[in-house]
């Protein structure tokens, strides 16, 4: 039982749609290695914020809050329930909790940093974040330029670091009204799935999506995606195929556990022990309980 599935049994049991809160689903052309939902599953339930832009179209958390502020609204308008399922903790709390109060981009000091990292490679500029604002480089990939660009863009421009400004996040009241969950597996069965997945997205085609992406620029966010850049790396001859795989599982574990470390800080969001749960349809009735018993 994933969360796609149990999500659309939902939806069909409480009359919701579906609004997804993932970073990478945002791209078109990335659907294995995205775990897009399936025409299948699009057709029982519609899902918004899925294939939003091309991979060389820039997208940026607030682009993100907009365009789902506007999917929430024509939801409701039908007298639907939107439904946001994901795991990009910027998204949901943009979305929830708004964006915090920094200062505007700046193209050409983006585009220089930009340049560095061409010339210098991705690391330089992350070791300077390191150094200017080490809590915010604990949270952000070393692989993450997006957001590696606009954490010393921020220092640059306010002289504050990222990460204090963030705090503004849960100042205020939140911008919804809202039932948060999240799914909770055993660590063994989660890393199994992870395993499992990967398996089955290798026997899809993820190998073949990956290599139709590299008529882009590896420079672009999109292509840092978790999987795909690993791919990409094989199909540069730097891995085996094997090794390639094996490092795609590897930072998968990793990111679900800062994904997880993220949330939990979060104490709006109720925890549900999926290997408690006999069934999904006793997962969904814990749910649909608690959200006809919100006041």
């Amino acid at each position: 039982m994933g969360k796609t599935d149990l999500a659309i049994k939902l939806a069909l049991e409480i009359n919701g749609e579906i609004v997804s809160v993932d970073s990478r689903q945002i791209y078109r052309y990335m659907d294995i290695g995205t775990a897009k939902p399936t025409p299948e599953q699009l057709g029982l339930v519609p899902h918004y914020m899925v294939d939003c832009v091309t991979p060389d179209d820039p997208f940026s958390a607030a682009d993100y809050q907009k365009g789902a502020d506007n999917a929430i609204e024509e939801i409701t308008k039908r007298g639907k329930i939107p439904i946001l399922v994901g795991g990009s903790g910027l998204y949901f709390r943009a979305l929830v909790d708004g964006l915090f109060e920094g200062p505007e981009s700046d193209k050409d000091f983006r585009q220089s940093l930009r340049q560095e990292a061409e010339e210098s490679g991705i690391q330089v500029l992350y070791d300077r974040l390191k150094v200017i604002d080490p809590e915010a480089s604990e949270k952000i990939h070393h692989n993450d330029l997006m957001r590696i660009i606009r954490a010393l863009e921020v220092y640059d421009k306010s002289g504050r670091r990222i990460s204090e400004l963030q705090k503004q996040w849960g100042a205020s009241e939140a911008r919804y009204k809202f039932l948060a969950f999240g799914l909770n597996l055993p660590r063994d069965e989660l890393y199994r799935r992870i395993e499992t997945r990967l398996d089955q997205m290798m026997a899809q085609g993820f190998l073949d999506e990956a290599l139709s992406l590299l008529k882009y620029s590896r420079e672009l966010p999109a292509m840092n995606c978790l999987g795909y850049k690993e791919l990409f790396l094989y199909l540069d001859g730097s891995l085996s195929l094997d090794e390639a795989i094996q490092l795609i599982k590897r930072n998968t574990r990793r990111y679900s556990k800062r994904q997880l470390t993220w949330f939990r800080k979060d104490k709006r969001i109720k925890w549900i022990d999926l290997s408690l749960c006999n069934s999904t349809v006793e997962a969904i009735s814990f749910i649909t309980r608690l959200f006809y018993e919100y006041p």
